[in-house]
């Protein structure tokens, strides 16, 4: 039976002590850890579950992010997994009874190049064949998607075109993971934080449970979700991983009324731009090049992004830039997710999402659950799966975009 709420709305979730041992425990208490717990509680009816986070919840990359939402992938295997995981995004605010400001306001990926443009064209009719909603728009139609965008020819990388994806958008993210914790808990789930993990329990090729710094947490199994900080994790488990993590960076101007009606996202000059509910621009820009854990950036990143976007937004010339920040991107080296069980029995591990963690919240909680609760892969993330780097398998989002947001 889960524990009442404290009768104050301010209070979405209680902080209990750990119990001694828990039939699941998620290491990382970000979107991808509540969402398993809650799919787990939900779909699956395992409810003595514990998510351990170092910190805060969800003060890793999930308050670190764009929060730009979209499903428009080039290859079979990631179009149906973030299809599945925008379905659930149009599902979910009626579910977790939380309206986290989910908004369908489109996406435009714009096309500077003829190289460009055979890929965008490639890709929206590769949409279609998987059931995703996209279209091929001309600079005259991406002018009237978005009225304030430079279509002129007289920029350094003009717009010959786009993809445009309806059905893709924004949510708040904060609020996202708030409605997954608060009805995790409702469900039965232990929300722990300022536990961090330090060690792993085995008995043979079996892991049994964590050390952490609240103490010995026996386990029926175990579930990785540490994002940026996962192949750390992992390390203490004696697995190595094929991610490396880098620093991604964003920042957010002033607020302003509303004056950007959808998502911009430039691969080639390399920026994304969006208008926050409250009124501010968030932008961002690709990863930095050195492996790191800091949260934070080098500035030649963010002026290359500030300038591409003054010449693509000139109506943004005159905007301040309010704050900038940087989370910590899991990297493999095809640019695609793992979500998969490990060599050591009842580990599990999801990472390696890079830049699309946030838009594949709902379906990475919602495959982890499955392989978790059943011991196999769910079709939608049986691909996805550590052995696809012995055998070659790969899911190359990277070569196919060269970015994987």
């Amino acid at each position: 039976m889960a524990e009442k709420l404290p009768e104050h709305p301010e209070f979405l979730w209680n902080n209990p002590e750990p119990k001694k041992s828990y039939d699941v425990v998620i290491v990382g208490g970000g979107g991808h850890g509540l969402a398993t717990a809650y799919f787990l509680a939900s779909r699956h009816g395992i409810t003595n579950v514990a998510v351990l986070e170092r910190g805060w919840l969800a003060g890793g990359n999930m308050a670190r992010n764009t929060a730009i939402i979209r499903s428009n992938y080039l290859w079979d295997e990631s179009a149906h997994l973030y299809e599945h995981s925008l379905k659930l995004w149009e599902q979910l605010p009626e579910e977790l009874e939380y309206d986290f400001l989910f908004s369908q306001r489109g996406v435009l990926n714009l096309a500077h190049t003829l190289g460009d443009v055979r890929e965008s064209v490639r890709r929206v009719e590769a949409n279609r064949l998987n059931g995703v909603d996209a279209e091929w728009l001309t600079p005259e139609q991406v002018k009237e998607v978005c009225p304030i965008i430079n279509t002129g020819d007289n920029i350094r990388y003009p717009i010959m075109g786009a993809t445009y994806q309806p059905r893709a958008g924004i949510a708040k993210h904060d609020h996202v993971a708030w409605a997954l914790a608060r009805k995790a808990q409702e469900l039965g789930v232990d929300l722990i934080q300022n536990c961090e993990v330090t060690g792993f329990r085995t008995e043979g090729d079996r892991v049994t449970g964590v050390e952490t710094s609240r103490g010995t947490i026996h386990a029926g199994k175990v579930a990785l979700a540490a994002a940026g900080h996962s192949s750390v994790v992992a390390k203490l488990a004696g697995l190595d991983l094929p991610i490396q993590s880098h620093p991604l960076q964003a920042l957010v101007s002033e607020l302003f009324e509303p004056v950007h009606p959808t998502v911009v996202m430039s691969n080639h000059v390399h920026v994304y731009v969006s208008q926050a509910h409250k009124g501010e621009l968030v932008m961002g820009a690709g990863i930095d090049q050195y492996n790191g854990y800091g949260q934070r950036g080098a500035f030649h990143v963010i002026e290359d992004q500030m300038a591409a976007a003054v010449e693509l937004f000139p109506i943004f010339a005159r905007a301040h830039v309010l704050r900038t920040w940087g989370g910590i991107v899991d990297t493999t080296f095809d640019a695609s997710p793992i979500i998969s069980k490990t060599p050591i029995d009842q580990l599990y591990v999801n990472c390696g999402w890079g830049t699309g963690g946030f838009k594949g919240t709902p379906a990475s909680g919602y495959t982890f659950a499955h392989t978790i609760a059943t011991d196999e892969p769910h079709p939608l993330n049986a691909a996805f799966s550590l052995e696809r780097f012995e055998t070659g398998f790969l899911i190359d989002e990277h070569g196919a975009a060269a970015v994987a947001h």
